[in-house]
């Protein structure tokens, strides 16, 4: 603007003059406009998402904050800074914290048409206030050589007496397990949920403890013969740098329940837009980069989860799982239960 005051100065017309400020006055609006930012919160480490969210930044022009930290207190921190806070969106683990945002009003509907071809309307919220990346599993895993599988094939056996004092599983406080018996609660009823956990809480080996990897462990040491745990935590082991935390991997199996019947349970990771985000285009276009076919594959196999779109390889790792069939439940049933699912597990005793 300095250059064209001197201009000005040394007889410019006023009306080339005034062209030229207009002109000048388009570029910086312009410069402006490709100078967008995206703040992210996000649930998930940082290693396991920011690679992402870099190559994001560089097809896209866009600068992205990442804000990381445990999913309840980011939630916690969404409605704490109301329509102050600087979120665009949300990234995080389980229908059942991304229903709690959008039920606390935390959340905005998202442009979900692009995507109806691409993943399973499971795994959309009906009001379109989340959306799924990857689809995770919640199987059982045994010790081989202690465990007739043949007579474990559907989840509802875990309540017979034969596993009395068998069983590894962590707190009723976690959501993955909370999310389990919402998913029950929406395909058996609440009367057949609450029978199966007053037996299935009588047949735990210890008083619940620790994470998933947790259990994993504990089956290994003989402490019990069947966990239920998240397929990622074992994969990760699995795939683990210390050739001791692989050996324990390789020690117990997955098994598929209900692959008669309703599937195997599954959860997601995904996404919601903040109601109050300063930049909500620029979230719509990460949710749009996070379900290209590229993106899918990366986040899916760095994380060891299931993509979502049908046209994605999954990691090397989760193939020696073998093939399943999940439950086909719309997820916003297991966000819409989780209280329900909460007060039957009280009252089975569930720690």
């Amino acid at each position: 603007m300095a250059i064209l005051k001197i201009l000005f100065m040394q007889g410019m017309s006023l009306k080339r003059f005034l062209k030229l400020v207009g002109l000048v006055s388009c570029i910086s609006m312009s410069a402006l406009a490709e100078a967008q930012e995206l703040n992210v919160y996000s649930a998930r480490k940082e290693a396991l998402i920011k690679p992402l969210l870099d190559k994001f930044s560089a097809s896209s022009g866009i600068s992205v904050n990442l804000v990381t930290g445990k999913a309840d207190a980011l939630i916690t921190r969404l409605k704490s800074e109301g329509k102050y806070s600087p979120a665009d969106i949300l990234i995080t683990t389980d229908v059942g914290r991304l229903h709690r945002a959008k039920e606390q009003g935390l959340t905005q509907a998202i442009q979900t048409d692009e995507f109806k071809d691409l993943i399973s309307p499971n795994y959309i919220d009906p009001d379109n206030n989340w959306i799924g990346f990857t689809l995770r599993a919640r199987p059982m895993m045994v010790a081989p050589e202690r465990v007739d599988i043949a007579q474990l094939t559907r989840i509802e056996d875990l309540a017979d007496e034969q596993w009395r004092g068998r069983i590894c599983v962590r707190s009723s406080s976690n959501i993955y397990n909370q999310s389990l018996v919402a998913a029950m609660i929406a395909q058996l009823g609440e009367e057949q949920t609450q029978s199966w956990l007053n037996a299935f809480v009588k047949n735990f080996a210890r008083t619940p403890k620790g994470g998933d990897r947790d259990q994993i462990k504990a089956v290994v040491a003989g402490q019990c013969d069947v966990a239920i745990a998240n397929t990622y935590y074992l994969a990760g082991m699995a795939s683990d740098g210390d050739e001791a935390t692989r050996d324990t991997a390789s020690k117990v199996k997955v098994i598929w329940p209900n692959q008669q019947d309703r599937g195997a349970h599954v959860n997601i990771s995904g996404a919601a837009i903040t109601k109050y985000a300063p930049n909500p285009a620029s979230a719509q276009k990460l949710v749009s980069f996070m379900l290209q076919e590229e993106s899918q594959e990366w986040y899916a196999k760095t994380n060891h989860e299931y993509p979502l779109r049908s046209d994605v390889e999954q990691s090397v790792v989760l193939t020696t799982f073998g093939d399943f069939r999940a439950e086909d439940i719309d997820l916003s049933q297991v966000g819409e239960l989780n209280r329900q699912a909460v007060v039957l597990m009280d009252k089975a005793g569930w720690k």
